[in-house]
């Protein structure tokens, strides 16, 4: 729902700005209407991103299909680099030569401001979502953002806080524009916004990659898991812990244990599986797979903080 609010916001914000940018001849709308387009177009991408990557497992694909929210999120993330920081910086630099005044700048103000309103509402909505997401999880926003797999949520939070940055930005420029008189801030108000959006995209690409070759998880997540792991009366002992993202918010577990009790192999081999089964129930849980640990294999410890 958020990344269909989003994507609405984007489409309406977009046709407005591109409006404003042929009645004003700003640089800096120029800018920012191709930034809206760039966003809207990425929606798409995470839409398709959400569709697939929530797509259920199957003998083609026994880890699931969740990497495919980040292998559409990073062509999203491309979006945003090639059609709005590349064409924003191309056309500010453009303009610096040839610039002229902007006309009828209360157009400007009027779709900046209605632009503002609606991207904050879409922001906001991330926002809220991401402060209570950290909170569960006892991190600072930023901080879960920047390291969460739900790499939807990222992009919108990081898309819509360029998005209000390019809006002041684009204002301040059109504004200096008019109090000095000279064309040239305007142009730089195109330059900044694509630098913005080149900042973003590297962000998002950056993640997205590190998702996708495969990143650890954090040390307050993998002892969570253990700790619950241990939790299970079936489990005496924790030897060996991997967890690997296979999507957003979904992992592949793969654990050396010990079982309560001495019994024959057999019978303990009918545990581990009924143990896994249990574990495979968690939503978060796309695959698990247990074995047991060697008599001699140190104890894993898990200090939750």
């Amino acid at each position: 729902m958020t990344v269909i609010i989003a994507f609405l916001a984007n489409v309406l914000v977009a046709i407005a700005k591109t409006v404003a940018a042929i009645l004003t001849s700003s640089a800096s709308m120029v800018a920012e209407a191709a930034h809206s387009w760039a966003d809207a177009g990425n929606e798409i991408f995470l839409l398709i991103a959400d569709r697939r990557g929530a797509r259920t497992k199957d003998a083609r694909h026994p880890l699931g299909y969740g990497r495919n929210a980040f292998v559409w999120s990073l062509v999203a993330a491309f979006g945003i680099f090639t059609a709005g920081s590349i064409v924003s910086i191309m056309h500010g630099i453009q303009e610096l030569s040839v610039g002229g005044p902007v006309e009828s700048p209360v157009i400007a103000y009027v779709v900046l401001g209605v632009s503002f309103l609606l991207e904050g509402a879409s922001f906001t909505q991330a926002m809220v979502k991401s402060r209570r997401l950290a909170k569960e999880r006892g991190s600072s926003t930023w901080d879960f953002v920047l390291s969460t797999s739900d790499t939807t949520l990222r992009a919108v939070f990081f898309e819509d806080s360029a998005a209000l940055i390019g809006l002041v930005l684009a204002g301040g420029s059109i504004l200096l524009h008019q109090v000095t008189g000279v064309a040239a801030w305007d142009a730089v108000g195109s330059i900044l916004i694509g630098i913005l959006l080149g900042v973003v995209a590297i962000i998002l690409i950056g993640r997205n990659i590190e998702f996708l070759v495969g990143t650890t998880a954090s040390p307050k997540l993998r002892a969570r898991v253990g700790t619950a792991l241990l939790a299970l009366p079936q489990i005496e002992r924790v030897t060996y812990l991997h967890i690997e993202y296979v999507g957003p918010n979904r992992f592949f577990l793969v654990a050396e244990v010990d079982l309560a009790g001495d019994e024959q192999e057999h019978d303990v081999a009918r545990r581990l599986r009924d143990v896994e089964r249990q574990i495979e129930a968690h939503d978060a849980i796309e695959t698990v797979v247990l074995s047991l640990s060697v008599d001699d294999e140190p104890s894993l410890e898990f200090a939750v903080s």
